[in-house]
């Protein structure tokens, strides 16, 4: 069985609230097995037979249903984490400042050709994430980036836990 680590878009944020527990259980709903949670921003790691595509779909669906609409969630395996973190560009940045943005399909072409950066961040696609790092931290950033909308971010240290996360359930 494939270990999966989903990331929720847009979940305990603007009144989209959810437990952890009932994500937890939605998943096992699903018939995901080893389902553990990390912090209340919408990840979940589990075991599954199935594709990448179709373990997302089903979350989404589910989520949908509970929502009144999807909120969209991005998977990626095991190694896809371990690679993410460590092909993080920026070493300098502090790891809370590096956010991973995860985005469903790679990045298009011209992803940052409308980026809108007066804090200084910087930007580098790789596939389906864009690295940004913060000099000002995100909270305070006048960033923009439409590439980043359909996406959801996490920032180098929870990317890192759940890279090794998955790799404790691998064995």
């Amino acid at each position: 069985m494939t270990v999966y680590i989903a990331l929720l878009r847009a979940v305990n944020v603007a009144g989209t609230a959810l437990q952890m527990t009932e994500l937890k259980s939605i998943c096992e709903t699903l018939g995901f097995t080893d389902v553990k949670t990390y912090i209340q921003s919408g990840n979940v790691l589990f075991r599954s037979d199935e594709t990448e595509a179709k373990v997302a779909e089903k979350i989404d669906e589910a989520l949908g249903r509970k929502f009144g609409k999807k909120p969209g969630v991005m998977v990626r395996s095991t190694r896809e984490m371990e690679a993410i973190a460590e092909n993080a560009p920026f070493p300098d940045a502090k790891p809370n400042f590096l956010l991973m943005h995860f985005l469903p399909e790679k990045a298009p072409n011209d992803a940052l050709d409308k980026m809108v950066a007066p804090d200084g961040e910087e930007a580098v696609v790789a596939g389906r994430e864009i690295y940004v790092h913060y000099p000002v931290g995100s909270g305070k950033s006048k960033l923009k980036l439409p590439a980043l909308k359909p996406g959801t971010s996490r920032n180098l240290n929870t990317v890192r836990k759940l890279a090794e996360m998955a790799r404790a359930m691998e064995g």
